[in-house]
């Protein structure tokens, strides 16, 4: 059997070696048309600060290796151009000398990719330091500029993950440095409240956001960012980290299916419309394991799972890729924002019932040193407790608890089921209710009825209603803010001042400094035949999401 593979990094790569494995007999060329057949495209903004030294290490698997270890026939600096679905081959062009030439198929698997998207903006053609980063040449000529110019200034536009690895990174090197968006957020995983507590710490670590902004256009020949609210932001390099658009031009020539993402159609053993032709990773549209809708997951997971099943298929190993869920980790300076499944925002889209917990909790033992704070958020079905996705900003340790949940998911535990979860637990590590459990039991109370919550999000427009807010922390905490017309009474002393609250029927809505405190004040209340309600997050995700970090 001869199987031909269009491109290499992840998904190509790995459904050679996985093919290889299956056979020694069967024929696999596997065509890449830049230099680099495997290499560690979430790696490259490191290399640009020098985190990453060595350019080498970025390499997975040179040309050379990967053919010896496999017995490929690898062909790089060679493009697929064109597919005869009918006679079975496909037209290769090299990229060096432009020859063209055919070669057969029995199986065919695209791994094309995705390209950055760069948008018509005016003044683009003429400026001379705007850069893209998608793989290794890009990201030479990005750290060739900076060292042969004055690049004092940066613009980064697009705030998704690599807009803001990319602004770390250049930020890390001394630049000035700014991120635009036109989304009122970076991170679009996040939901809003939990995306403040990233701007707050760009903005701390001296990284300017202008959000809600679209670009207009370029002046100078680059050296002016003008937004579309009429702001101009001086710099002297700018880097477009705006997003990926799949690369399906191959595909659609073929009349290959695509679908209305702008994705390959494929089932779950990655064949497209087409029995004969696999397709994987960046360019394909999946079914969402949550919402069981399609839609597009360009990470390295996705692309390395469907590699394998592809590879399995072919060889008659039964498997299935049954779905993706965009469980993802970014590193923010010392700090770790990881997410899964869906957020709050794709939830009322989609008009599904849901309902939401946050909790923060330490990494481990508050007694055992280096302790430090985690937030973590839980979306589940008011009723079912299904759980559709969860949050964390914090830093040692998120990355983990969202790990966790994630495994809950796949095994389709609820979110009553997160308090049985037995996790290991020592001081340095974790705590004898790890805050994955936390969040169960959080989750419990609500689906039971036990407690009623609402958001921080939803404080604003309770004070200006004239909502009664009772603040249930000291008053030395009170020092470092509260809000105005609240009541504080002390959580310990609120059994002794119950006469200092209004009548029973009115709804209280309790507040501390992140929710435990209100949570068991809002109980104890609710116990005695006050309508309480907790205020859930606290007062400090409170200041944070309604803060300005521009």
């Amino acid at each position: 059997m001869k199987i031909v593979i269009v491109g290499g990094v992840a998904g190509g790569a790995s459904a050679a070696a996985r093919l290889r494995r299956l056979s020694e007999e069967a024929h696999i060329v596997m065509f890449e048309k830049d230099e680099f057949i495997s290499f560690a495209n979430c790696g490259l903004p490191y290399h640009i600060s020098g985190v990453i030294e060595d350019r080498n290490d970025l390499l997975v698997q040179t040309k050379e290796g990967l053919s010896e270890r496999f017995n490929l026939d690898i062909r790089n600096f060679s493009e697929v151009i064109g597919i005869d679905r009918e006679r079975k081959i496909v037209h290769v062009k090299e990229v060096k000398t432009g020859h063209t030439y055919e070669e057969s198929y029995d199986k065919l698997i695209l791994s094309p990719g995705a390209s950055p998207i760069v948008p018509p903006i005016p003044g683009y053609q003429d400026a001379n330091n705007v850069f893209i980063l998608r793989n290794i040449p890009h990201t030479d000529k990005i750290i060739d500029y900076i060292k042969t110019h004055d690049v004092h200034k940066v613009a980064v536009i697009g705030g998704g993950f690599i807009g803001v690895e990319v602004a770390e990174n250049l930020k890390e090197l001394n630049k000035d440095v700014t991120i635009i968006d036109m989304a009122p957020q970076v991170l679009a995983p996040l939901d809003f409240e939990f995306a403040q507590l990233v701007h707050k710490k760009l903005k701390k670590r001296g990284i300017k956001l202008k959000l809600n902004d679209g670009v207009s256009h370029f002046e100078n020949n680059g050296t002016r960012v003008v937004t579309k609210s009429g702001a101009m932001i001086e710099t002297d390099m700018i880097i477009l980290a705006i997003g990926v658009s799949s690369e399906i031009k191959l595909a659609q020539d073929a009349q290959l299916n695509i679908g209305p993402l702008r994705g390959i159609v494929v089932n779950d053993t990655m064949q497209t419309s087409d029995p004969d032709i696999y397709a994987l990773g960046d360019a394909i549209e999946v079914k969402h394991r949550v919402s069981g809708l399609s839609t597009k997951i360009p990470l390295a997971w996705p692309a390395n799972r469907q590699a394998i099943v592809a590879a399995n298929h072919i060889f008659n190993v039964k498997d299935s890729y049954k779905g993706s869920m965009g469980t993802a980790v970014v590193k923010v300076f010392d700090m770790t924002v990881a997410t899964t499944g869906l957020n709050e925002r794709t939830l009322k889209q989609l008009n599904l019932p849901y309902q939401s917990v946050h909790v923060q909790r330490n990494n481990h033992a508050s007694y055992y040193p280096g302790a430090k704070e985690m937030n973590l958020k839980l979306l589940f079905h008011p009723e079912t407790g299904m759980i559709y996705g969860a949050q964390g900003v914090g830093y040692e340790g998120v990355e983990k608890r969202i790990d966790v949940i994630a495994t809950a998911m796949i095994g389709q535990l609820r979110a009553t089921d997160l308090v049985d979860i037995e996790l290991s637990y020592a001081p340095p590590f974790g705590s004898a209710k790890d805050p994955v459990n936390i969040l169960g039991y959080a989750a419990t109370n609500i689906i039971n009825g036990f407690v009623k919550k609402v958001d921080v999000l939803d404080v604003p427009n309770l004070m200006a209603s004239g909502a009664t807010l009772l603040d249930v922390r000291t008053p030395d905490e009170l020092k470092y803010g509260y809000i105005e017309g609240s009541i504080n009474i002390e959580i310990d002393q609120l059994r002794q001042r119950l006469d200092e609250l209004p009548s029973k029927d009115t709804p209280i809505y309790v507040m501390c400094r992140v929710g435990h405190r209100g949570y068991v004040a809002s109980v104890l209340l609710q116990n005695l035949g006050y309508n309480a309600i907790n205020i859930d997050g606290g007062y400090e995700l409170y200041k944070a999401a309604v803060a300005s970090y521009e």
